[in-house]
Order: structure tokens, then C-alpha cells, then sequence
């Protein structure tokens, strides 16, 4: 297949969670969906992060790139590439990247980013903030 056959695929969805389960039947199980992390005091590490992405409507191979940026932006806290391939304007391709020992060491507003190639195609806040008073 050449560049000019490939159909660039639309990310349908991601999401920051704590694990990604593969189930028998081949379904996935997301495990704690992360809408912030509280920490009562910096830093504070996670044992494991995953970031799941799911594309579709693509034909071809590409190459998908995906970081947590700090707070002022000036660092990638990490960053991992995948390469994945869709046969047929029908299928799908769902990645899981995993982040093991992350710091976070400052509380802010932390951002994912998906990238395909070299166009970024997905940046949502990830928040780390210190719990309310009760």
C-alpha cells in the first residue's frame, strides 16, 4: 500500500486510567478512570498510568505518539510511541499505552496528548490537586 492509499483514521476516544484489562472473550476492562489526582502532599508518584486510545475509519500503518506534559509545559513527565495498522476502512486499532513510576511534583494542570505522527490530534487536562478540607 502506498501513502496515497492511506485514509488517516479518526481517534474515537482517550482516556487516562490506573490498568487495562484484557478479558477472554477479548473485550478490554478499564480500571479507574482518572478524572484528577488528589494528593494531600508533593510529590505524589503513581504506580502505574494508562492512557487507552482507540481509532477507526483509517486504512494504512501509522505511528502514534502519546506524553503527559507538566504544568508550565516545558517537559514531557513521559512519553511513548506505538506503531499500529488498520487493513480496512471497517476496523479498528485500540492502543494502551502504559506509565509506570510517574512523579508528579507540582499540583497544575497536567495535559495528555495524542499525536498521530507529527500532528496532534487529542490534548485533554489532567489535574493533580490537593484534596478539600473536610
Amino acid at each position: 500500500m502506498s501513502e496515497a492509499d492511506e485514509i488517516l483514521p479518526d481517534l474515537q476516544g482517550s482516556l487516562v486510567c490506573e490498568d487495562v484489562r484484557m478479558e477472554a472473550a477479548g473485550s478490554q476492562t478499564l480500571v479507574g478512570v482518572v478524572n484528577a489526582i488528589f494528593a494531600p502532599q508533593l510529590p505524589v508518584s503513581a504506580i502505574k498510568l494508562c492512557i487507552w486510545t482507540r481509532w477507526c475509519s483509517g486504512v494504512g500503518t501509522f505511528q502514534q505518539r502519546t506524553r503527559i506534559l507538566a504544568p508550565d509545559e516545558s517537559e514531557a513527565l513521559c512519553e511513548n510511541e506505538l506503531q499500529f495498522h488498520l487493513a480496512n476502512i471497517e476496523a479498528h486499532a485500540t492502543n494502551v499505552n502504559f506509565f509506570s513510576g510517574l512523579q508528579f511534583r507540582e499540583y497544575g494542570v497536567y495535559h495528555a496528548e495524542v499525536f498521530l505522527g507529527d500532528q496532534l490530534r487529542l490534548r485533554y487536562p489532567l489535574v493533580v490537586a490537593q484534596p478539600s478540607p473536610s
